[in-house]
């Protein structure tokens, strides 16, 4: 059984994130913990791994993690069964988009994790659909499309080898600080 709460939450993930869990069935303990690896949200991220590492830590439980943007496409192909392949494509931050292309059949990345600017990013994708909260930086018309966020509970549409990357972030480009040469 999978246990999952959703909230959407601009800032404060750490203050929200354990109160969710504790709320969930048996205050969320669980023999596996899977967690979103990213790209995304660079604090949130960082939040959610902490918080997945504790809590395997603490119930001796195995943790794995996920791609937002498999997750998105794996929901994607599920809407839309006729679907042969898709651009996921998240805000990225910087003026610019988190993009990875997916095929349906077998499930697979067509293309490497990639950040860039949403005319490169729409010129990437080609014909291909596009889905995800950064849609509406390439597509003016998609203003109004739903935002297709990662949502945990779709994790039974990924293929097992999608969920099970290690619990570490997934980060679209470098960071911005850099350390000072000495």
């Amino acid at each position: 059984m999978i246990a999952a709460a959703h909230e959407i939450v601009g800032r404060g993930h750490a203050e929200h994130l354990l109160p969710m869990i504790a709320a969930l069935p048996q205050g969320g303990q669980a023999k596996q913990v899977l967690v979103d690896c990213g790209p995304g949200s660079f604090t949130g991220i960082r939040v959610g791994l902490a918080a997945a590492r504790a809590l395997g830590l603490g119930w001796a439980a195995a943790v794995r993690g996920y791609s937002s943007l498999a997750l998105i496409a794996a929901r994607a192909f599920a809407d839309a069964p006729g679907l042969g392949a898709v651009a996921v494509v998240l805000e990225g931050g910087h003026g610019e988009v988190f993009m990875q292309s997916f095929a349906a059949s077998p499930f697979a990345a067509l293309a490497p994790l990639a950040s860039r600017p949403p005319a490169e990013a729409r010129a990437a994708a080609g014909d291909l659909p596009l889905v995800g909260s950064g849609v509406r930086w390439l597509d003016p018309e998609a203003v109004s499309a739903p935002l297709a966020l990662p949502v945990a509970a779709d994790l039974p549409l990924l293929p097992p080898a999608f969920a099970m990357l290690p619990a570490r972030p997934v980060y679209g480009r470098p960071p911005d600080a850099k350390p000072k040469v000495r």
